[in-house]
């Protein structure tokens, strides 16, 4: 992939004395896109989506406290803290309006996001949750698996053992050289361990369910059917409580859908985004 980034060190912006490393893609001026990532994953994540939009937007890429080379502070975190971070990276950027797009643990943040700060212009939420009693939380199983990943297992047969709920069946052989990038990337820019955990606290504590009415925005929902780690009853949930949303979902999708079906993804995004920035 060829990245376009306007500052080759890489920008960086402390709020509270955390300093928040973000990447920007596009051109300045252009209208601001920002993508927030999820739980322990780095701005690798966002890789495709930033290329296909980087054209016509300026598109940030922060990582959150605890990832990559933005701070760890001790946990545990919140989504709203998380948000507060967000919005300093658009302010360090001088952004007027910004349309905001993240994934799980990061479309919570975008919700927070949202409520708080009147620049979000739209919402793209993927695979993700308002939180609450209403919402589907992460399947018992699917828990046990991620807890168990066996602590003397290799770096990267660990990261394999942990993705695995998120991918669908037969990704790992359909696209084996994919897979090997992406553990690199994960290696490379993902969460320490200290600030996973940390970023699983705001995950766990997250609800928005009771506030989203305020959300005046134009909002995709996008959800894979076949999702086990956050499930699609999610996306109509949210479908329900936001006042402007048009959720799609993507049969058979799994929770990594924007990247197994990045293309589709993308072309749907890019869509969403022509018509409303």
């Amino acid at each position: 992939m060829k990245d376009r980034v306007v500052d080759p060190g890489m920008p960086s912006v402390t709020r509270d004395g955390v300093t928040i490393d973000y990447a920007v893609d596009g051109e300045p001026g252009e209208p601001t896109v920002l993508l927030l990532e999820g739980l322990g994953y780095g701005r690798w994540m966002w890789r495709w989506l930033a290329e296909a939009l980087a054209d016509d937007y300026e598109v940030l890429r922060p990582d959150n406290r605890g990832t990559g080379d933005s701070d760890a502070p001790e946990g545990p975190y919140t989504a709203a803290e998380m948000a507060a971070d967000a919005a300093a990276v658009l302010d360090d950027r001088d952004a007027d309006a910004a349309h905001v797009c993240g994934a799980s643990m990061g479309g919570m943040i975008a919700q927070e996001l949202a409520l708080a700060d009147d620049r979000v212009a739209s919402l793209t939420l993927l695979c993700t949750s308002p939180g609450g009693d209403d919402a589907t939380p992460t399947p018992p199983d699917v828990q046990k698996h991620i807890s168990s990943a066996p602590e003397d297992a290799a770096p990267r047969e660990r990261i394999r053992y942990l993705m695995e709920p998120a991918v669908s069946d037969g990704f790992y052989e359909r696209e084996p050289e994919l897979v090997d990038r992406i553990v690199d990337w994960r290696l490379a820019g993902d969460a320490t361990p200290a600030g996973r955990e940390a970023q699983a606290a705001a995950v766990a504590a997250f609800d928005a369910s009771g506030r989203l009415d305020a959300v005046d925005v134009p909002t995709l929902v996008l959800h894979g059917t076949a999702d086990r780690v956050l499930p699609a009853e999610n996306a109509e949930l949210l479908g329900e409580l936001l006042p402007h949303a048009d959720v799609d979902l993507f049969d058979g999708g799994p929770h990594l859908f924007f990247v197994e079906e990045r293309e589709r993804v993308n072309d749907r995004i890019r869509a969403f985004l022509g018509g409303v920035a």
